[in-house]
């Protein structure tokens, strides 16, 4: 048998036999590696495991423990899922199935029911499903590939109306791939065929999908775990079929899912909707509407703090404060573009036949701020004298979020975005981003976010506007900026808005999680659409360059984050209740109200429950809405002019003297925020 010869990632070469596999040249360099390898990339094209090397090939050997050997175990646990599924629901059918983050889902639709619609998944369905995922996974059936015609495809998947729409290229599947005329698909033969297949000339299960996968059902799967079941609508429309989607994670070792477990029961403890009801901080009355939240006094004193630190950090700055009406005729939007590129993410127009001539006049809930600091820009002429111009708003917007991605505070219809917009000349573009970056990352840090990475977003090659060399050169301004501020950089490409490119500053939480904050886009397009102009040092009018910032993103979606960071904890200077005094008798009332007058005058936020229950009682409460300091006050405290202080998460100090907890209360506010 004549030899090959194949070239590794570091690029060294390897001979082996002609008609060797990936999985055979992972076994010949080593059995750990081979016992570890769940695909291969050849020539930069993912592969399975039995696809056969030709000579010149450049090979990498991709593992279960990295991010797409992970991928691919998800991936594959995802079909073993559906073929639980099918199995335990005869005349189920099903959509897609892709990996995600962590994990992956199915979306199916079950038999009709008595009442004619089509049946849901009860809770302890999963253990069902998953009981019988672990024996199609003890089966060890091969993952075989195969490329067949769309005729035969339709006939295969003749009783699975969604794959049919899939075949027939009326439905994207993230994890299919079809040639003109031809379908690919992978099949997992079982050890006997099944009483009722349910694909036409197949005796199990089968999938159009575009692989890779592991080799069989055996290998590298078995550590998962279905996590819940929601609602989905089929390709993302509420005017299709409403299906019924299985989320679950897989993980490549017992270790690393009973860790990602642990995970996820921190994140159940800190969840922000949970915590929001129970702190009484915000809700979402059904009578207003989903994705609209009320904020309630507690919630609604946090967030003012939020927001007057960010102003006066703001004004320090040099920005300038303005306001925006939240609705304006449609024709702001058409010069901005929104209407082309964004009108799917705005609420529908409300009409007015008395205005705008015979056809009548639309008006817009503003999705956006940034066309009316446009308006303020090119309210009169401006000079170079004047730029940078940073203009700031605390502006409320509202965005047509599909009911199905409505998620808490973290996803909203109505927001309140911090937004900045900094007009100022292509020479200053630089240091302003520069700046602009290191500001919003100092800020970040006041609120308790300090673990950073950034990601850059580039074009759309399909929803852009301008002239390619202007999204080059704002691309590489932004990289520029990134890359100075000594923070890891993460491509994101086809990522940016329709008018720029954007920074985005992702911050990791107190249990590791990644959320994105702040967003710094640079926009060469929107300041022409507006006619927007400077007269420079030479006399001529110039277009000024317009960079978009918003440093919460939303108050609201940065509200959630905060309190999902601190488990509803909040630092000192951000709690609602500073400082709660309980007196141990009635006669101890006076003496605790006379302290908490005290505190309030000092600026702290301080109250008062008297002793009607008693105090182990009210103690327990205090740290139920875990309120920094609980002051208890007795006899002797009335006498000394003491308190006995029980502070969050710290031991019990008796006889603190009221001079002395006042200056703690200055000293520990100072240290989280300064004198800012």
């Amino acid at each position: 048998m004549s030899a090959i010869t194949v070239t590794l990632p570091d690029r060294s070469t390897r001979q082996v036999d002609e008609g060797t596999t990936v999985g055979g040249l992972a076994a010949e360099i080593g059995r750990g590696l081979a016992k570890a390898a769940v695909i291969g990339v050849v020539n930069g094209v993912e592969r399975d495991l039995v696809w056969p090397l030709a000579d010149g090939d450049e090979v990498e050997i991709v593992t279960a423990d990295s991010d797409r050997g992970l991928y691919t175990i998800r991936h594959s646990t995802a079909h073993v899922l559906a073929q639980a599924v099918l199995d335990l629901f005869p005349g189920a059918t099903f959509g897609i199935g892709p990996p995600i983050e962590d994990g992956f889902y199915y979306d199916f639709q079950l038999p009709l029911g008595t009442d004619g619609r089509p049946g849901t998944f009860a809770p302890d369905d999963l253990t069902r499903i998953e009981a019988r995922m672990r024996e199609i996974m003890a089966e060890a059936q091969p993952f075989v590939r195969d490329d067949i015609d769309n005729d035969r495809a339709r006939e295969v998947f003749a009783e699975h109306p969604f794959k049919l729409e899939i075949i027939d290229g009326e439905a994207d599947d993230p994890t299919s791939v079809s040639e003109p005329g031809f379908a690919r698909t992978y099949e997992n033969p079982p050890p006997a065929p099944k009483d009722q297949p349910p694909f036409a000339g197949y005796p199990g299960f089968i999938d159009l999908c575009r692989g890779p996968h592991v080799p069989d059902t055996k290998a590298h799967l078995g550590h998962f775990k279905l996590t819940r079941i929601a609602g989905a609508y089929w390709r993302g429309d509420e005017k299709r079929a409403q299906l019924q989607r299985v989320y679950g994670t897989a993980w490549h070792s017992k270790a690393a899912l009973a860790e990602h477990l642990e995970r996820l029961e921190e994140a159940a403890k800190r969840d922000h909707r949970r915590l929001g009801a129970e702190l009484d901080l915000f809700s979402f009355p059904d009578e207003i509407g989903s994705g609209l939240a009320v904020f309630h006094p507690k919630g609604g004193i946090v967030r003012r703090l939020m927001e007057d630190y960010s102003r006066r950090r703001h004004e320090a700055a040099g920005y300038e404060f303005v306001y925006s009406p939240h609705i304006t005729k449609s024709d702001l939007f058409e010069t901005s573009g929104h209407l082309s590129w964004f009108a799917d993410g705005m609420f529908p127009p409300m009409h007015f036949d008395d205005e705008g001539g015979p056809d009548g006049q639309d008006y817009y809930l503003k999705p956006m701020n940034c066309p009316f600091h446009c308006l303020i820009y090119r309210s009169r002429q401006r000079s170079y004298r004047e730029l940078p111009l940073r203009l700031f708003e605390f502006g409320s917007v509202y965005r047509y979020e599909k009911s199905g991605v409505v998620h808490g505070l973290t996803r909203v219809r109505g927001m309140t975005q911090d937004d900045a917009h900094i007009f100022c000349t292509r020479e200053q573009m630089g240091d302003e981003l520069r700046s602009l970056l290191g500001f919003v990352l100092d800020l970040l840090r006041d609120y308790g976010l300090d673990d950073f990475y950034l990601e850059l977003s580039t074009k759309d090659p399909d929803k852009y506007i301008g002239a390619d060399e202007d999204w080059e050169e704002a691309t590489e301004a932004l990289r520029a900026a990134a890359e100075d501020s000594g923070l890891d950089l993460v491509p994101d490409p086809g990522g940016a808005a329709f008018y720029g490119p954007k920074i985005s500053v992702q911050a990791r939480d107190a249990i590791g999680r990644t959320w994105q904050m702040s967003t710094i886009q640079l926009d060469f397009q929107e300041p022409p659409r507006f006619g927007l102009e400077y007269v420079g040092t030479d006399g001529a009018r110039h277009t000024p360059v317009m960079i978009h910032r918003a440093l919460f993103g939303s108050v609201e979606r940065f509200f959630g984050v905060l309190v999902e960071h601190y488990a509803g904890a909040f630092p000192l200077w951000l709690a609602p209740v500073q400082v709660r005094l309980l007196p141990v008798r009635d006669d101890h009332l006076a003496y605790a109200d006379r302290l908490a007058d005290r505190l309030r005058a000092e600026g702290f936020r301080a109250d008062v429950v008297d002793a009607g229950e008693k105090l182990g009682n009210r103690i327990r409460k205090a740290k139920g809405e875990k309120i920094p300091y609980v002051l208890v006050v007795g006899d002797d405290d009335v006498a000394a002019g003491t308190v006995g202080v029980n502070p969050r998460g710290g031991e019990v100090e008796r006889d603190v003297h009221a001079d002395d907890f006042v200056e703690r209360l200055r000293v520990e506010t100072t240290v989280q925020i300064g004198d800012r």
